[in-house]
C-alpha cells in the first residue's frame, strides 16, 4: 500500500512516541519498538519520536538512534504537552494512518496491526485501543481503574460519548480524519485525546475499538490530580462549545457526507439519560422547594405546592426536551409541554395526595414535615415523570425530529476488533 510522492516514498503508518525526560526508558523501549516492526509488522512504516522540552539526555539518544535505525525520526518541540507533540507530528506526516503510543509500551505490541488494518483498508476512520472492554487483559492497581472507569462514565453523561476508553495511550487515525479534525482541537496537554475523540463522534466518523493487553508503568509521572483538573476544564469547555455551536463540527460532517451518522451518534442511551435526567431532576427540586417556601407564607400548602410544581415542571419539561432526550427544534414543542403537563399532573396527585394524608394523620404538623413528606412523595414522582417522558412524551413515535440510533452500533459506528475486516494484502515488512 505504500506509495512515491515525487521522489519520497510514503509510509503506510507513521508511530509517533511522545517523550519528555525519558533518558532511562527512550533507548530500550525504542530498540523494542524497532525489533517488532522490522520482523513481525505487515505494513511499511516510519517513527516519530517527539521530544517535548526535556531537560535530560532524552533528545540526545533519540537523536542517536534515528542516526543508527532506518526508518526512525526525531522530532523537538520547544513546549511540553502530549497533544501539542500529536499535533505537530501528525500535521507535518506524509502517511497514510497516523498512530501514537506511549513510550513505555504498556500495551502489547501485537494490537498494532487489528489497530491500524481498517483505517488502511477504509473500514474506519479512528482506532482506540481500550483497557475497558470485557476482553482486554489489564494489570493496574484499583486507584487508576476507578479514576478511568470514572472519566469514562462522566464523558457517557456529559457528552454523550460510546467510545469506551478516552485515555489509553495508543491510537490511530486515517490522515484525511485528522487533516479535518486537528484545526477544531485546542488541548495540547493530556485531554487532547479526548477531544479529538468527541469531536470525531459529532462528525460522523467511524471509530474502531481493540481491546488492549496493557501493563501500567509504575514509573508513570502523571499528576493524576492536576490532568483530572484538566480534563474535566476541558469537558465543561466541549459541552458549551457543542451546544452553543462554536465548534464547526457541522462543517466537517458535511465535508465528508457523514450526516445521518452523526446524528445517531448524538442521541444519548438510556443510561445517559438517566444520569441527565437526575442531573435536571436536582436543579428542578431545588427551585421547586425554594418557590414552595416563598409561597407558602401567603398561600395554604396544596396552593403554593401546585403554583411551585407547574412552574418548574414546564421549565423541567423544556430542559429535558433538550438535553436528556435531545430533541431540538420547534416541531412538536407545544405537544410536548402539553404531554409535559400531563405527566406534572400525575406528580401533582402524588405529591398533593401525600399532603393530604399527612394533614389527615397529623393536623398539626410543623412546616419541616411538610418538606419532608414533599421530598419523598417527589422521588416516586419523579421516577413516573421519567418513565412518561421516556415512552410517552418523548417516545420515537412523537418526536421525528430527534437524532435517531442505529438498531446495531457496533456495525454501523464503533466497532471492535471481533468484527470481520478485510486487512490489505501488503507483504512489506521493510522500514520505509
Amino acid at each position: 500500500m505504500s506509495m512515491t510522492r515525487g521522489h519520497r516514498i510514503v509510509p503506510d503508518v507513521d508511530i509517533v512516541v511522545p517523550v519528555y525526560n525519558e533518558e532511562t526508558s527512550v533507548e530500550r523501549s525504542m530498540l523494542r519498538l524497532y525489533a517488532y516492526l522490522s520482523s513481525d509488522f505487515p505494513f511499511s512504516w516510519q517513527v516519530t519520536v517527539v521530544d517535548n522540552a526535556s531537560t535530560d539526555a532524552t533528545f540526545a539518544l533519540a537523536a542517536r538512534l534515528a542516526d543508527q535505525l532506518p526508518g526512525v525520526c526525531v522530532l523537538r518541540l520547544p513546549a511540553k504537552g502530549r497533544g501539542g507533540a500529536l499535533q505537530a507530528a501528525w500535521s507535518a506526516s506524509s502517511a497514510l494512518v497516523l498512530a501514537y503510543m506511549d513510550v513505555d509500551l504498556s500495551t502489547d505490541l501485537a494490537a498494532l496491526p487489528p489497530l491500524v488494518a481498517p483505517l488502511l483498508s477504509g473500514h474506519s476512520d479512528l482506532a482506540i485501543g481500550s483497557r475497558l472492554t470485557r476482553s482486554a487483559q489489564v494489570v493496574r492497581g484499583p486507584r487508576r481503574e476507578l479514576i478511568s472507569r470514572c472519566y469514562n462514565t462522566l464523558l457517557h453523561a456529559a457528552l454523550a460519548t460510546r467510545f469506551s476508553d478516552a485515555q489509553c495511550g495508543f491510537k490511530a487515525i486515517r490522515a484525511e480524519a485528522a487533516h479535518e479534525l486537528l484545526p477544531l482541537v485546542e488541548d495540547t496537554g493530556w485531554f487532547f485525546d479526548t477531544e479529538l475523540l468527541v469531536l470525531a463522534e459529532r462528525a460522523g466518523m467511524r471509530i474502531h475499538e481493540v481491546p488492549v493487553d496493557w501493563v501500567d508503568d509504575p514509573d508513570s509521572r502523571v499528576d493524576i490530580v492536576a490532568t483530572a483538573t484538566a480534563d474535566l476544564r476541558g469537558v465543561a469547555r466541549l459541552v458549551r462549545g457543542l451546544a452553543t455551536g462554536s465548534i464547526p463540527v457541522a462543517s466537517v460532517r458535511e465535508r465528508l457526507g457523514r450526516g445521518s451518522r452523526a446524528r445517531s451518534l448524538a442521541e444519548p442511551g438510556f443510561t445517559t439519560q438517566v444520569l441527565r435526567f437526575g442531573a435536571v431532576g436536582v436543579l428542578s427540586t431545588v427551585a421547586y422547594l425554594a418557590l414552595f417556601v416563598l409561597l407558602r407564607g401567603a398561600s395554604p400548602a396544596a396552593v403554593a405546592n401546585a403554583i411551585a410544581l407547574l412552574v418548574t415542571a414546564v421549565a423541567n419539561t423544556a430542559a429535558n426536551r433538550r438535553y436528556t432526550f435531545d430533541v431540538r427544534g420547534p416541531v412538536s414543542a407545544l405537544q410536548h409541554q402539553l404531554k409535559g403537563l400531563a405527566a406534572f399532573v400525575v406528580a401533582l396527585a402524588i405529591s398533593t395526595g401525600s399532603l393530604e394524608l399527612l394533614s389527615a394523620l397529623a393536623p398539626r404538623a410543623p412546616r419541616s414535615a411538610e418538606l419532608a413528606v414533599l421530598v419523598l412523595s417527589n422521588l416516586v414522582a419523579t421516577a413516573v415523570r421519567f418513565l412518561l417522558l421516556r415512552h410517552w412524551v418523548f417516545g420515537r413515535t412523537q418526536a421525528p425530529n430527534r437524532r435517531r440510533q442505529p438498531a446495531r452500533v457496533d456495525s454501523v459506528d464503533l466497532v471492535t476488533v471481533a468484527e470481520p475486516i478485510a486487512l490489505p494484502a501488503i507483504p512489506d515488512r521493510s522500514a520505509s
